[in-house]
């Protein structure tokens, strides 16, 4: 499995960068796991633009968006080993800037979920996305981890 992220700027603060890389390393035993940055442009087309340079070809492209369908961790999980049960292997999550996505990025996306109706800045939103890409692992593997 192949999982890459392509994402709207670079992690700031210390406690993310630290979260989201120790969740990097719990994935490896899953997946290779990938970030691409892009810069924030000056308008949301041209990041989309870049973010859609950035998709592997033939990968599953999950956008996050604020107007997406929300799962539950279990649901999330199931739709992951679905997606590999069907012959997927390469998942790509894009996040976007702090002023959200490129319609055409949109229009793109495979599936556009959303990790909560509250508003999380971009970067908290790549450590939420980690968090939960590895607890759908271990949900589908019936490891100890989510309760």
């Amino acid at each position: 499995m192949k999982i890459t992220l392509i994402v709207v700027g670079r992690l700031k603060e210390k406690f993310l960068v630290d979260g989201v890389a120790e969740y990097l390393k719990r994935l490896r035993k899953f997946a290779t796991v990938e970030v691409r940055e892009v810069s924030e442009c000056r308008t949301l087309d041209e990041e989309a633009q870049k973010l859609l340079s950035l998709v592997p070809q033939g990968s599953w492209l999950c956008v996050l968006d604020v107007a997406g369908r929300q799962l539950t961790s279990e649901d999330f999980a199931a739709k992951i080993s679905a997606l590999t049960l069907n012959g997927t292997s390469n998942l790509t999550f894009a996040i976007g800037g702090a002023f959200g996505l490129g319609d055409e990025l949109k229009r793109a996306a495979d599936f556009r979920l959303s990790l909560s109706q509250m508003t999380l800045t971009h970067q908290m939103t790549r450590l939420v996305l980690v968090e939960q890409i590895y607890r759908a692992f271990k949900i589908n593997r019936h490891e100890p981890y989510h309760w």
